[in-house]
């Protein structure tokens, strides 16, 4: 199994119109549908590829897209960003969304420069708290009714990773096919 992180692309709208279809609480995370390969398409055009705020990267298993890890909201002040991540319903439970937060912390302290990175999840996804647990991201709070999913509204807890933290012990995902960053 080949596992590699690689930024988003137009080619990857059938893995995620698959990956929404497999897991629909998927496109109630990405708000909105991205059910069909066009509304995938256009998903990632807007959002998944060439945003200055935002790195993104598929999580890609044998080539595949079946997982996505970013960060948004990069702000050069504080040399901060929020970080997110998904994988996949059929892979989960194989520490990819682990090792891809993990790989991407590294990248954002080692190669942008970044001081602090941060995250949340529904208080009622203990998978996705382990998940940044196991990449080093440790919980900082409760921040009541801050996510909106359609009509429900869900607390989420806070977790942030400092590049001064001791880095976990967990295997790192290759990023491959990236253009070299600009210096600041």
């Amino acid at each position: 199994m080949n596992i590699t992180l690689s930024p988003w692309s137009v080619a990857d709208a059938d893995a995620l119109a698959a990956a929404v279809g497999e897991s629909p609480e998927l496109g109630v995370q990405l708000g909105e549908a991205v059910e069909t390969p066009a509304a995938a398409r256009d998903y990632i055009t807007r959002y998944l590829t060439d945003d200055e705020g935002t790195v993104a990267f598929a999580i890609r298993v044998d080539g595949v897209a079946v997982g996505h890890v970013a960060l948004s909201h990069i702000e050069r002040r504080n040399d901060s960003a929020w970080a997110s991540y998904w994988v996949t319903a059929s892979r989960r439970r194989h520490k990819l969304a682990s090792r891809a937060l993990a790989t991407i912390a590294a990248h954002a302290f080692d190669t942008l420069g970044l001081f602090r990175l941060e995250l949340g999840h529904r208080v009622n996804n203990p998978a996705s708290c382990r998940v940044a647990t196991a990449a080093g991201f440790a919980a900082e709070g409760i921040e009541r009714a801050k996510l909106r999913y359609g009509s429900d509204r869900y607390d989420v807890e806070t977790h942030a990773r400092l590049s001064t933290d001791p880095r976990p012990s967990i295997e790192l995902i290759p990023i491959v096919d990236v253009a070299p960053t600009p210096e600041r």
